[in-house]
């Protein structure tokens, strides 16, 4: 049974391509300090997943993306103490370059060749960019404790 002190959060996450490279950030002062990740972050109370997909990309790469289409949700289980259920969408029809919008919470961002992504992929971030890979929609079941 979790306790009490135990949230329940909804990530929400941003795939961006470009020449079959992946744009992800190196995580810093946050969980998964020192991983690669995808832009993204929480949906707040109120708001829609999409919306919080163009308010994520925005905040963290400056980047605005004309559309956004849905491509999988993870039930990553526990992390950190919180239970995560992620999400991620593909970014379509991109304009400007990424910028170090919040380098309290992330080094560097670098377009990533999809068939060479490091080990340390942040973890609730890798079946999310596995099944991307694969031409795959994820719905992932729960993980078992």
């Amino acid at each position: 049974m979790p306790d009490s002190s135990m949230r329940f959060q909804i990530g929400v996450n941003v795939i961006v391509i470009r020449d079959g490279s992946v744009l992800l950030g190196l995580r810093r002062n946050c969980f998964g300090a020192g991983t690669w990740g995808l832009p993204g972050g929480h949906l707040e109370l109120g708001e829609s997943l999409v919306g919080a997909a163009a308010r994520e990309l925005k905040e963290e790469t400056g980047l605005h993306a004309d559309a956004y289409r849905f491509m999988g949700v993870s039930n990553t289980g526990l992390s950190g103490g919180d239970h995560y259920l992620q999400t991620a969408f593909l970014a379509e029809r991109l304009a400007g370059e990424p910028r170090l919008c919040e380098p309290d919470r992330c080094s560097e961002w670098r377009f990533i060749a999809l068939t060479s992504l490091p080990d340390n992929v942040f973890p609730s971030h890798r079946p999310l960019l596995a099944a991307f890979v694969s031409g795959q929609t994820l719905i992932d079941e729960p993980q078992k404790a």
